[in-house]
């Protein structure tokens, strides 16, 4: 490691069980090796840190030049200052006691003039990375490529109208992959910053979305070519930057996945905070994803629900946690995806210590839901609810439709026996506040 310390008079954080509501460097809920049902809190929740919000971050947005100084961002040699950046991010990572870390290819290592250049910048980046991860024991749980900050891809990458693009996207993930195998990363996202429209008049939607399909296809060719033994994942956001982007949503993503025969070979990176752009509820999308088979890994993230755009709040809402923590619970764990922390600090959190304090706040977040979740589970109360509720399904004419043996004679012949169906409450302020009994 660095003999710099960037994180000076912080060390290890702790889990405190009786700290106060002013300490804010100790864990007061996560408790990484407590064991519940059958596992670790650490193997349930599976934390990460993201490169770009984290140490690339500078405070800026449309309305403000940046606000953070970092030590490990000053100089005037990129390549010096991404060595920094990186010891900077290992010092968090182990001072934190998270295991996993993600990173877009940009992130890393500073693009050169040409293609060969910025490979190169990558591979020596990458080699101090891996020696990093080798000594600490912190691991990649994603890699990915940004295929949306460059101006050439100003229309898109997979589904730009200029092939040239769509080849120079290829030669980009294709190094993506090579180190995607060479740092041992669990899990390849793919997210179409720029993968849409802005205006239906100048855009051919069957061919962009073909073009997609078979750039997907070509990475799927590749990473079975070199042997990469990882999870492909795409994140699905509606809007921002483009009008409409082709990955709405989760279930736009899993009908584009089986209508090009690419589901066997995907799964979906769920963020929170795109589920809501889209007019979902915080959980909509991992549950969605979830009762396909599809939910891969989680963005573990929140915004303004007031707001219209993609805010990165870091997650502090333990009903929304919970929400996702049964989920994962109940689909059997995230392996080999985890809850990766694709969150800033606000722009007026200008201390280092706000990292710390920010990261720390939404891990207790996801231990308190992951605890209430499995309380919510063993004691069984809003399971056995929804089974009475589902009670007509599991014998008779409705076992049949259940099945899928059932016909229209068969059902049309229930009705002119059993008359007019009851009505029945769905009790939902009922199940709202069994529910709220558990935060």
């Amino acid at each position: 490691m660095s003999t710099n310390e960037f994180f000076p008079g912080i060390g290890k954080i702790p889990y405190a069980t009786n700290a106060g509501p002013q300490d804010v460097l100790c864990f007061k809920y996560y408790n990484a090796e407590e064991v519940f049902r059958g596992r670790t809190m650490e193997d349930w929740l599976r934390f990460s840190v993201c490169y770009w919000h984290s140490f690339c971050g500078t405070g800026a947005d449309p309305f403000g030049f940046p606000t953070l100084s970092r030590p490990w961002n000053e100089g005037e040699n990129p390549m010096d200052m991404a060595k920094r950046r990186l010891y900077a991010a290992f010092e968090f990572f182990t001072k934190l006691g998270v295991k996993y870390y993600t990173f877009h290819d940009r992130d890393m290592a500073p693009e050169g003039s040409t293609l060969e250049e910025t490979n190169k910048n990558l591979d020596e980046i990458t080699d101090l990375a891996l020696q990093l991860q080798r000594q600490t024991g912190v691991k990649v749980l994603w890699v990915t490529c940004n295929l949306f900050a460059h101006p050439r891809y100003m229309n898109g990458a997979s589904t730009n109208p200029d092939c040239h693009v769509l080849a120079y996207a290829a030669a980009q993930v294709k190094k993506g992959l090579d180190i995607a195998k060479k740092l041992e990363a669990e899990n390849f996202v793919f997210w179409g910053g720029r993968e849409g429209f802005q205006s239906i008049h100048n855009t051919d939607v069957a061919a962009e979305l073909k073009h997609m399909a078979n750039f997907f296809k070509m990475a799927v060719a590749y990473k079975d070519k070199i042997g990469l033994k990882c999870q492909f994942l795409i994140e699905p956001k509606p809007k921002e930057p483009c009008k409409h982007q082709y990955d709405y949503d989760a279930m736009t993503v899993i009908a584009f996945l089986k209508h090009f025969g690419l589901d066997k070979h995907f799964k979906l990176n769920i963020e929170p905070n795109h589920t809501t752009l889209a007019g979902h509820s915080y959980e909509h999308d991992i549950v969605m994803a979830s009762a396909f088979g599809m939910l891969g890994s989680v963005d573990s993230n929140t915004g303004s629900p007031d707001l219209g755009w993609d805010t990165d709040q870091f997650p502090m809402d333990t009903r929304n946690t919970t929400m996702v923590m049964k989920t994962v619970i109940e689909q059997g764990g995230l392996q080999p995806g985890g809850l990766n922390f694709d969150a800033k600090v606000r722009r007026e959190s200008t201390d280092t210590e706000d990292l710390f304090i920010a990261h720390i706040g939404a891990m207790d977040a996801f231990a308190r839901g992951l605890r209430n979740a499995v309380k919510i589970i063993e004691d069984g109360v809003i399971n056995t609810m929804l089974k009475e509720r589902y009670m007509s399904f599991s014998h008779g004419i409705g076992q049949r439709v259940s099945n899928g043996s059932a016909s229209f004679e068969e059902l049309e012949e229930f009705i002119k026996q059993n008359g007019e169906p009851k009505v029945t409450s769905g009790k939902q302020e009922k199940y709202e506040s069994v529910f709220n009994r558990y935060l």
